[in-house]
């Protein structure tokens, strides 16, 4: 496989592999292979189900040259909005702590009601009907939220915002600042699970944080928008506060470092210079991640 050049150095902070109740293109070695193959610095191991941490450790252990790291999403598979389990992950060594994912309310209220396969799953998984969310009655950041982010803080790793809704990203991240967290991942904002309109994402980087663009968006999957409208949309909010994901490993779908591949060479016949491909997949990764 003939890789884009502009891989080298590079860290994907959004993918998937197994081991997983998912089905998954990769295992966690033929996806590290890649990353490899690619000259790529390193890869985040995410899993909706699972702490990815002790994966990443012993994949470190094999791979010292490489970045690979792992965090936690605060799914109900994972104890939910529980400050004892981002603790431990912390301690574990955790870079980042997503916020809920298919567990939370927005997710449940996009997908509704439906008896499906969530995510290509070997049994059927019912969508509940409500599910978590970061905000009490009276739309204030929940207490256990606050521990939490007080976790983040204190550790000084990143807080990634899952699938809330725009609404909760935005009470959340002014008091994640008030937690002096300084890393903050807006996760796949044009994404139709919990998009986030053009306007808050320029208010969300002019705060500080860094937008997640994801080729999931763009994929036959979602059909959210086009590259080409992608490349707009990062020329509107400026390289330098955004990062490129692929968010890809289901089964059906290209391979995820092929994906970003695919993702930059689009990224380029875009309009989207070098230099600012670099600043998304390189600097801002390793920023983010405190390398």
């Amino acid at each position: 496989m003939n890789y884009h050049s502009l891989l080298e150095g590079a860290i994907e902070l959004h993918c998937h592999s197994y081991p997983s109740i998912f089905r998954r293109k990769q295992n966690d070695w033929e996806l590290i292979e890649d990353v490899k193959q690619a000259k790529m610095a390193g890869v985040v191991l995410k899993a909706h189900e699972a702490n990815t941490v002790d994966r990443a450790t012993l994949i470190r252990l094999k791979e010292p040259g490489l970045h690979v790291y792992g965090g936690l999403v605060l799914n109900e598979f994972t104890g939910g909005l529980s400050p004892k389990t981002v603790d431990a992950a912390i301690q574990q060594g955790a870079k980042i702590i997503w916020m809920p994912t298919i567990s939370a309310n927005q997710h449940c209220c996009h997908f509704g009601k439906k008896k499906t396969r969530f995510f290509n799953s070997e049994k059927p998984l019912e969508n509940e009907e409500k599910g978590l969310t970061v905000l009490d009655d009276n739309k204030k950041i929940k207490p256990e939220v606050h521990e939490i982010l007080a976790l983040i803080g204190e550790a000084n790793i990143a807080l990634a915002t899952g699938h809330l809704s725009e609404e909760e990203v935005a009470v959340l991240l002014d008091v994640a600042k008030e937690h002096h967290i300084e890393k903050i991942l807006i996760q796949h904002v044009d994404l139709g699970i919990a998009p986030v309109s053009i306007e808050m994402q320029k208010e969300f980087a002019r705060k500080g944080a860094i937008l997640e663009k994801c080729y999931l968006a763009c994929s036959e999957d979602f059909q959210d928008l086009s590259t080409v409208q992608m490349a707009q949309s990062i020329k509107g909010i400026g390289a330098d506060s955004c990062v490129l994901v692929t968010d890809y490993g289901q089964d059906h779908n290209i391979p995820p470092i092929e994906a970003l591949s695919n993702f930059v060479h689009e990224m380029v016949k875009a309009g989207i210079s070098s230099q600012e491909v670099e600043k998304m997949i390189v600097q801002n990764p390793r920023k983010l991640l405190g390398i």
